[in-house]
C-alpha cells in the first residue's frame, strides 16, 4: 500500500487528538488542580459564614429590616441598605514595637473575579481566578480558559486580548468594578455571597471590625483562591511543554503512519481510517488510487434518454 504522506491538516488533526488526551489525562498537576479547587469550594463556605458573621454583628438583621421599612414608607431619602459582596474588614488585635495597638486590615472580595492580594479593584489575578475556576464552563462555552497561565510572563497581544475577552464575556463580567456590569454566570455566582450592609458609602470607608482570628480564616480562604491559580499555572505550563515538543515533532514527519506511531508510543489509540474519513474532502484524495478514482467519477456525466431508461428497468427489477 502506499504510504500517507502527511499535511497540514493531518498535522493539525494529529495534534489536536493527541492534546486533547494530553489536558484529560490524570496526572499530579491535573489532580492538584482538581483537588485546589474542591478546597476552594470548601474555604468558600466556611469563609462566608465568618463574613456573615462579622457584617450582621455590625449591622443587625432587625436594624436592616427597620431601614427596609422606612425605605418602603419614605422612598430614596431613606435609601441606606444595600447588597454587597466586598467588605473591609479590620482587627487591632496587633501590637507595634512600642507596644501599640496595630490595625490590621484588607479588602475581601466573595465575587468570581474578587482580588486576591486585598486590592479593593479587580485585577489579573481576579480574572486568573475566575477563568481557572470556571475552567470546564468556558471549555464548553467553546472559550480558552487557559490564555492568562499560556502567555504567562508575555505582554499584552491581540491573541490574549482576544481569548480573555472572550472568556469575560462568557462569564458575563464587564471588566469593570461596578457589579451592575455582570451578568450570567458572574451575578449567579456573587449573588450568593451577598450580605445587608447599612450605609451610603463605598466599602473601602466602611472598615468593619472582627477578632484576629476570622481575620486569618478569612486570609486562608484568598489563599486557597491563589493556590488555586498556581495550580492551575503549573497544569497549563506541563500541557504546553508537551504540546510544543509534539508540535516540533509532527512537523518533522513525512508519512501519517509516523505520527500514529508517535501516538501509540504514548498511549494513545489512534486509527488512520478515523483521521482520513474525516479530512475536509471526506476521502483520502492524497492516496493515488482514490485520486485517479475521484478524477474519473467527474467524467462523463450527461446520459442519454436510453441509458436513464436503463437503470431505471434494473432498478425496478432489483426492487421486484
Amino acid at each position: 500500500m502506499t504510504k500517507m504522506r502527511m499535511n497540514t491538516e493531518l498535522r493539525n488533526k494529529l495534534f489536536g487528538k493527541m492534546k486533547d488526551v494530553f489536558e484529560n489525562e490524570i496526572t499530579q498537576e491535573r489532580v492538584a488542580y482538581i483537588d485546589a479547587k474542591k478546597k476552594v469550594d470548601t474555604q468558600y463556605v466556611k469563609a462566608f459564614n465568618i463574613a456573615r458573621n462579622i457584617v450582621e454583628r455590625a449591622y443587625p438583621n432587625e436594624d436592616v429590616a427597620i431601614l427596609q421599612s422606612f425605605k418602603k414608607r419614605y422612598g430614596e431619602a431613606v435609601d441606606v441598605v444595600a447588597k454587597d459582596k466586598c467588605f473591609y474588614f479590620a482587627h487591632s488585635e496587633g501590637v507595634d514595637e512600642g507596644g501599640g495597638k496595630v490595625e490590621t486590615k484588607s479588602h475581601f472580595d466573595f465575587g468570581l473575579f474578587g482580588n486576591l492580594n486585598g486590592a479593593e479593584y479587580s485585577s489579573d489575578d481576579g480574572k486568573k481566578f475566575a477563568f481557572a475556576y470556571m475552567r470546564d464552563e468556558l471549555k464548553n462555552l467553546n472559550c480558552n480558559p487557559d490564555i492568562l497561565a499560556q502567555q504567562e510572563g508575555k505582554d499584552n497581544n491581540p491573541h490574549k486580548t482576544k481569548h480573555e475577552n472572550e472568556n469575560c464575556n462568557a462569564l458575563g463580567n464587564g471588566q469593570t468594578y461596578n457589579s451592575d456590569s455582570n451578568s450570567g454566570i458572574s451575578k449567579n455566582f456573587n449573588s450568593s455571597y451577598e450580605l445587608d450592609v447599612i450605609g451610603t458609602s463605598y466599602c473601602r470607608s466602611r472598615a468593619i471590625a472582627c477578632t484576629r482570628n476570622e481575620y486569618e480564616q478569612l486570609d486562608e480562604w484568598r489563599i486557597s483562591k491563589a493556590n488555586l491559580v498556581s495550580c492551575h499555572q503549573t497544569w497549563v505550563d506541563s500541557i504546553t511543554q508537551q504540546s510544543d515538543q509534539l508540535k516540533i515533532g509532527l512537523k518533522a514527519y513525512r508519512y501519517l503512519s509516523e505520527g500514529i506511531e508517535l501516538a501509540t508510543e504514548l498511549g494513545i489509540e489512534l486509527e488512520e481510517a478515523d483521521l482520513l474519513r474525516t479530512n475536509s474532502t471526506g476521502l483520502s484524495i492524497y492516496n493515488p488510487s482514490n485520486l485517479a478514482n475521484m478524477i474519473k467519477g467527474m467524467k462523463n456525466k450527461s446520459k442519454s434518454r436510453e441509458a436513464k431508461i436503463l437503470e431505471r428497468k434494473q432498478y425496478e427489477t432489483v426492487l421486484n
